[in-house]
């Protein structure tokens, strides 16, 4: 015989497996389609809503100053302040 505690657990796990299959099928609702108007252009995606960039390559000025505060122990905002003048006199002859 199956105890209380038993059946309660049993139908809690299927009733989450149940619910869980119900909610992933369900779709999103349509939005409202409201005519343009002239006096009000068709609203266009911002340019944040676009596809994300990919991270730039680092530069070699750029790691070359990371390995100069990494070799001087630098952290925080010394290390920022470094990296800063680091690259901004990276390019130019001393």
């Amino acid at each position: 015989m199956i105890t209380l505690p038993s059946r309660i657990l049993a139908i809690t796990v299927a009733s989450l497996m149940l619910a869980g299959a119900a909610f992933a099928q369900t779709a999103t609702p349509a939005a409202p389609a409201a005519p343009a108007t002239k006096a009000e252009p068709a609203k266009t995606p911002p340019a944040k809503m676009a596809a994300p960039k990919e991270k730039a390559e680092r530069t070699a000025a750029s790691l070359e100053c990371s390995k100069q505060a990494d070799a001087k122990g630098l952290h925080g905002k010394e290390r920022k302040k470094f990296r800063s003048e680091c690259k901004k006199t990276a390019g130019k002859p001393n």
